[in-house]
């Protein structure tokens, strides 16, 4: 069975690279793009699903111009809005030239994996404490990058600055950890306060098993019944980083989240209305 979504599905959470000749590919270690994959080609494979909107996440490698992700907001307004890549030095002008456009948050890099580092490029947590007055002012929100256990010792000083949350990647725990781990139970606390969301996204990243992702299935069902108003969903394609043997198939994410959200109506309000709430379409 192939799956297709209702019409005014959003994909939440998706990166374009390219064309290189326009915008040069930046170095992203194992996440660099081998090609370009631009906003038309996701356009493409949007029609076969069914998908109608999306926020481009801007690739942290891509610069903190944003200059190709602006291209496609000015280009397709009612398609698309967007999460930027900022410096504290970041003018006042261009903050509004973005919020203009489309631009909704910034992404901020706090990710470790098992202990390690995963990238240190894009936005950093010192970055976001100097940024946080002048994005808020504007009616940004931050979209955090970090894992449950590194959110639940930075959330008493993230809940200090005057921004609601968008969470990466379902917390991005990895599956063995356990759906009924602390810090994992923290995050979905979390939601039920409407200051967090989160994005049931990234199966392929939490996994231990691979395709087609069933030990990440628990981590989505339950982030969905603690609070089904704060969560999006998305594809992250075009999954740069994945070798061609790991490669996810869009129609196993698209299984896994019918599999997961088995409700219509529950699925409409992830796929259409809180998008349209979160990001303003």
């Amino acid at each position: 069975m192939d799956y297709r979504l209702p019409e005014g599905s959003c994909d939440c959470h998706f990166h374009i690279y390219g064309p290189f000749d326009r915008f040069p590919p930046g170095n992203e270690g194992r996440f660099t793009a081998a090609k370009p994959f631009t906003i038309e080609d996701a356009f493409a494979i949007w029609d076969k699903l069914g998908i109608t909107r999306g926020v481009i996440v801007h690739a942290v490698g891509s610069g903190d111009d944003n200059a190709v992700t602006y291209d496609a907001l000015r280009r397709y307004p009612d398609r698309l809005r967007a999460v930027a890549i900022l410096r504290p030095d970041v003018s006042d002008r261009r903050l509004d030239e973005l919020t203009d456009v489309g631009f909704k948050a910034v992404r901020v890099t706090m990710i470790r994996q098992d202990g390690k580092r995963v990238s240190t490029l894009g936005t950093s947590y010192d970055d976001l404490v100097k940024l946080a007055p002048r994005i808020a002012e504007r009616g940004w929100h931050a979209q955090l990058w970090i894992e449950s256990s590194d959110l639940a010792a930075a959330a008493a000083e993230l809940e200090k600055l005057p921004l609601n949350y968008v969470i990466d990647h379902m917390s991005r725990t990895m599956a063995d950890k356990g759906h009924d781990h602390p810090d994992f139970r923290a995050f979905t606390d979390r939601l039920k306060t409407g200051r967090y969301w989160t994005k049931i996204s990234g199966a392929d990243r939490n996994t231990r098993v691979g395709r087609p992702y069933a030990d990440t299935a628990p981590f989505m069902r339950a982030i969905v019944q603690t609070a089904p108003d704060q969560v999006v969903w998305g594809s992250d394609w075009p999954h740069v980083g994945h070798s061609a043997e790991t490669m996810p198939d869009l129609q196993d994410l698209l299984r896994l989240l019918h599999d997961c959200v088995p409700d219509e109506a529950t699925r409409r309000k992830i796929l259409i209305a809180n998008p349209a709430r979160l990001y303003n379409f």
